[in-house]
């Protein structure tokens, strides 16, 4: 057989379209990746507006919830009681400083005088002791002794910032089967200036940039169920896809329940979420979390002035929740494009859907009524998959590992340029673009990635035009 034809006998995992086949026409509703919350933008404020059944009665307290998210917390004691009691430690004053226009993060610039969008985990090992498998149990790690679980590189003046965060990059080629050479970057974490003296040698580290707010309320309202349908532990199927929910600590309920929110399904409610946040970001205590997010040995932070017990009203609380249930996606552009519905074949034949599951509906007793039995395309499993040692923080977080991720939505990904100005993908933000972070998957996504590996130029020109679609 003469080498140019490219024989449509060979395996789909290597030559994907080989055979040119006609891609299937869009789905009907396809564009409406939140379904009926879907609205029509994608400028820089695409992913900073309500959703577009939302009533006009209540996009007034989706504005008010907007003002607490957006605007700067202030130091405590002042006049502004409704907006006080920052800090000491923090890693920003204001929710929006790290959702950028309600978008992804970024990991700092080298001149950055702090992390701002992007923070840092710590935690250690720990031991068998009761007190450790409390905290376990409760916060889903040991965290460290002197700096807690998160590194606060902001503070009052008065006060030292935890330390300084800053990220120095490896470079390595990937050489794709058509010769094409792709630079990644691999991220190595600089920590300096410790305020509290040094921290336990078997500190784990990760880093983590905020994700978009987009979709939130319709992931919320995902039933259990559906999620729990695509856990396959023991790889039943044998496609080697072992999909898991991270099961964690619901505050308010005291119980353990499945995660759903934060890179690796840390948090089991979008209201714990943003209590979470105001705690370890800004130094603001909730009555979810009523005491400030000092350790015993940072005497100064627990004397320190506070703005009321809590600083976050019950109503400031609930307005930021109403808010961020709220935010609502984008519709997807272009989806009867044949170059996009090729790229949508070729991530179907890839296998990338096996974990960027396109399609869910929504609970009809969703937390907001204009959220309830929506058909939407958020592309994600919600579950944990291991991707390999390359991405690999190896920092456990409940029952995730430190080779575990949850698979992040892409509804609205094609929008990041558009809504921050960059595009720096994955949970560190090292990857410059879609293309490098596909390159970084590995472990139960190791065969996807092969499959990208393998294609052409032609093609995978197709796969990004449907990546940015979505």
């Amino acid at each position: 057989m003469p080498s140019p034809l490219r024989l449509c006998l060979l395996p789909l995992a290597l030559a994907l379209t080989a055979c040119e086949r006609e891609p299937a026409p869009a789905e009907p509703g396809e564009a409406l990746s939140g379904g009926a919350t879907s609205v029509r933008q994608s400028d820089q404020n695409a992913f900073s507006l309500p959703s577009a059944n939302l009533a006009p009665s209540r996009r007034l307290d989706f504005a008010v919830g907007n003002s607490f998210f957006r605007n700067p917390w202030v130091i405590a004691p002042t006049t502004t009681t409704a907006r006080d009691g920052l800090g000491p430690l923090f890693n920003t004053n204001a929710c929006q400083n790290c959702h950028v226009k309600d978008g992804r993060g970024h990991p700092p610039a080298p001149d950055a005088l702090s992390a701002a969008s992007m923070l840092v985990r710590l935690s250690v090992p720990g031991d068998d002791s009761p007190a450790h498998a409390e905290l376990r149990q409760r916060l889903g790690v040991v965290p460290e002794p002197v700096y807690g679980g998160q590194l606060q590189d902001m503070s009052n003046p008065g006060f030292a910032p935890e330390g300084k965060v800053r990220v120095e990059y490896e470079q390595h080629e990937v050489t794709l089967a058509d010769g094409s050479v792709i630079e990644l970057r691999k991220p190595r974490l600089v920590i300096s200036k410790l305020g509290y003296g040094k921290m336990q040698p078997d500190t784990l580290f990760s880093a983590r940039i905020a994700p978009p707010m987009i979709g939130l309320g319709l992931l919320e309202a995902i039933p259990e169920a559906a999620i729990l349908a695509g856990e396959d532990p023991d790889d039943r199927d044998g496609d080697g896809i072992r999909g898991v929910a991270n099961r964690v600590w619901d505050d308010a309920r005291g119980e353990t329940i499945v995660g759903r929110f934060g890179w690796k399904a840390g948090q089991p409610s979008l209201n714990q979420q943003n209590a979470h946040a105001f705690s370890g970001d800004l130094g603001l205590t909730t009555s979810l979390l009523p005491r400030d997010d000092c350790t015993a040995t940072q005497r100064d932070c627990l004397a320190a002035p506070h703005g009321g017990e809590p600083e976050v009203s019950d109503n400031i609380l609930a307005t930021v929740l109403f808010y961020t249930r709220n935010l609502a996606v984008p519709q997807r552009r272009d989806v009867d494009a044949l170059e996009v519905r090729r790229g949508k074949q070729l991530f179907m034949d890839a296998g990338c859907n096996q974990c960027h599951t396109p399609m869910f509906v929504t609970a009809a007793d969703a937390a907001e009524p204009e959220l309830a039995n929506q058909t939407i395309r958020p592309y994600t499993d919600m579950l944990l998959h291991d991707m390999g040692e390359g991405l690999a923080d190896g920092r456990p977080e409940f029952r995730a590992s430190g080779s575990q991720w949850r698979t992040p939505p892409l509804w609205g990904i094609g929008l990041t340029e558009a809504v921050t100005g960059h595009t720096q993908f994955l949970h560190d933000g090292r990857a410059r673009n879609l293309l490098e972070a596909i390159l970084w998957h590995g472990g139960e996504a190791e065969s996807a990635k092969q499959a990208v590996v393998d294609l052409d130029a032609s093609e995978r020109g197709a796969l990004l035009a449907f990546l940015n679609s979505l």
